[in-house]
């Protein structure tokens, strides 16, 4: 019950940081459009986003809204099901979780995500701290995922040896 409410506080926490942020970046970037923070590397830049990641699917607002809903209704069941254990993948899930919370708000408040992130020295989108939270937990997920599976074979080799003495 504990990591179920410390789960929400973290959820709502991280929620409440992202949309804290769009709000600063909405009242005072928006109207100046860029600003560089680091020369070459780094500049916020306001942009909506009516598509999803990468510009995909943009202009089907309601319909990514609606994915992103279900998306994360399963999520939700996963974590307070308890068919995730806890860790690190239980925690990457609630990283998730409050990633795409932020931006399904933009989706259904505004019909658009604030996108505000923008890296100069490659040739990549402007994203945002709700962004960074899914794809920064995917990551770890994967990253665990394979581990956990190098483990397991290891294992599993191990004991198929120790069972053939």
């Amino acid at each position: 019950m504990k990591i179920k409410l410390a789960s929400l506080a973290a959820i709502a926490l991280l929620v409440g940081a992202d949309q804290l942020i769009k709000y600063f970046v909405d009242l005072y970037l928006k109207p100046l459009g860029s600003v560089v923070v680091i020369p070459k590397i780094l500049q916020f830049s306001y942009y909506e986003n009516d598509g999803a990641m990468m510009g995909m699917m943009s202009g089907k607002t309601t319909v990514m809204t609606v994915f992103a809903a279900l998306c994360l209704i399963l999520v939700c069941y996963i974590l307070y099901t308890g068919k995730l254990g806890y860790g690190i993948d239980f925690w990457s899930v609630v990283f998730v979780t409050a990633g795409g919370v932020g931006n399904l708000i933009d989706r259904v408040f505004r019909g658009y995500v604030i996108d505000y992130i923008e890296v100069l020295f490659v040739d990549f989108y402007i994203f945002n701290f709700a962004d960074c939270l899914v794809t920064c937990a995917a990551a770890v997920i994967i990253i665990s995922q394979i581990y956990q599976f190098k483990r397991d074979s290891k294992k599993n080799k191990e004991e198929a040896n120790a069972s053939d003495d």
